[in-house]
């Protein structure tokens, strides 16, 4: 799989697409981006880092109940069975958010967490950085 990436804008609060990623000893160090209609316009280049107004969050390789990618950074609903089911399920799920530590995804924060294919229905509810009110279901 060839790896893929989008990229929050702190400044303009919206995501990118990645068009250029420069990396030295092994990081993520530059990054150059546009905004994902193809406007050129709407880019930004820069640093890559903690402090830094681009946040870099790579894809996961793998889609969600609805076809849609899961990257990290997402916030995601899990099921343990089909929510919608006839026989008295009660639908419980949990909300969680896509995490890259240990060289595999993860979903949860790192006291509370499990691996990002455990519960086998996961759909893609938001990103950390639109929706951040999502994780309040998870507390």
């Amino acid at each position: 799989m060839v790896p893929k990436f989008r990229v929050w804008d702190e400044t303009q609060h919206k995501m990118l697409q990645v068009d250029c990623i420069e990396f030295i000893d092994g990081n993520a160090y530059w990054v150059e981006a546009s905004a994902a209609d193809g406007n050129v316009q709407g880019g930004n280049d820069g640093p890559v880092g903690d402090n830094s107004q681009l946040k870099l969050e790579q894809y996961t390789g793998l889609k969600d109940a609805n076809g849609k990618e899961i990257y990290e950074g997402d916030i995601v609903r899990g099921y343990y069975q089909e929510p919608d089911r006839d026989d008295g399920y009660d639908g419980s799920s949990m909300v969680k958010t896509v995490n890259f530590r240990w060289g595999s995804f993860w979903l949860g924060d790192f006291k509370n967490q499990i691996m990002l294919y455990t519960p086998p229905i996961i759909e893609v509810i938001g990103n950390v950085h639109e929706n951040p009110e999502l994780l309040e279901e998870d507390k």
